[in-house]
């Protein structure tokens, strides 16, 4: 059944029943947060609609005719009806958004996440934050599947069935223990250097893995070598890498500590730019719900505010 058009818009039957029970257009159209004029617009072309005259109007202000009086009772109910419709809505709503699903790659979630969920706790404080962290891949699965409302992926590509918004951006870098040759190279090395040694890597779903390969092929032409390890965490590679088992390339969020400290030295690259975005990412065709927002813009002035202070 298709709603008649001259009852399509329930407004100006809202606005009739505040005359009858407020007996002023002047009163009414200030409940409702107009003009006066504005009201008495609305209700005649109400009228014209219904072919009916619903209002006599007088200097001691408005009654509702007989047939006003006939549709007020009917309006009632179709009002009623839309306040509980609203109400039941915004109570799906509430509940929805009382857990915000979130997955994200390791780095986001190990070295970035903790700030911008302090940031949604002020915004938000009623809704409870689930977190999964994986690989980028896995975020992406995740998200499709409807398992997590938003993600933060790292990698350069999505599969089909995702929409992407920036939500910042991260810098590899490449790192070696103290005693390394490369560490004692002030030019750095280049980056058929680096395709051609094998390093400590992450699986290559990885969205940090995924960059780099992404980086080397597109800006030296050049694939990387198989890598001497692969493990799972961050942690574990660099626990590789000041062993002496290999370099490695990782986010420069996640060895800041380590280079700061002396035990892991950066090393420049010439010849490719390992800068990369991160993104924020939900299905297609669903949109976020207002916490999942709220987090996704906490992100983006996050990374401006770090990319003023660089």
């Amino acid at each position: 059944m298709t709603l008649p058009a001259r009852v399509s818009d329930l407004v100006p039957f809202d606005l009739l029943l505040s005359v009858a029970r407020l007996g002023s257009l002047g009163q009414a159209a200030e409940a409702h947060g107009i003009s006066q004029p504005a009201a008495s617009t609305r209700l005649r072309r109400l009228e014209r609609q219904l072919g009916l005259v619903l209002l006599e109007r007088s200097p001691r202000g408005s009654q509702l005719t007989p047939h006003g009086v006939l549709v007020a009772g009917w309006a009632q109910a179709a009002v009623d009806a839309a306040a509980e419709l609203d109400a039941g809505v915004t109570a799906l709503r509430a509940r929805r958004d009382a857990v915000l699903r979130v997955a994200a790659s390791m780095t986001v979630a190990e070295y970035l996440l903790p700030g911008w969920l302090t940031a949604l706790r002020a915004r938000q404080p009623a809704t409870t934050v689930s977190l999964t962290a994986g690989n980028s891949a896995e975020v992406a699965q995740a998200v499709l599947a409807g398992a997590a409302d938003v993600g933060f992926v790292e990698g350069p590509d999505l599969p089909a069935g995702l929409r992407a918004r920036r939500a910042g951006a991260d810098t590899l870098t490449v790192v070696v223990p103290a005693g390394h040759p490369w560490a004692r190279r002030r030019s750095g090395i280049t980056a058929a250097e680096l395709a051609a040694t094998p390093l400590v890597s992450r699986e290559p779903a990885s969205g940090t893995r995924r960059s780099f390969e992404h980086a080397l092929r597109a800006q030296a032409d050049a694939g990387p070598v198989p890598p001497v390890a692969e493990l799972s965490s961050t942690t574990a590679i660099k626990s590789a890498v000041m062993a002496g088992i290999g370099p490695a390339v990782l986010s420069s969020l996640a060895v800041a500590a380590e280079v700061a400290a002396g035990t892991l030295r950066a090393v420049r690259v010439s010849g490719l730019d390992l800068r990369r975005d991160l993104h924020a990412v939900s299905a297609q065709g669903r949109p976020l719900t207002a916490p999942a927002g709220d987090l996704h813009a906490i992100a983006v002035t996050s990374a401006q505010a770090a990319t003023g202070r660089t």
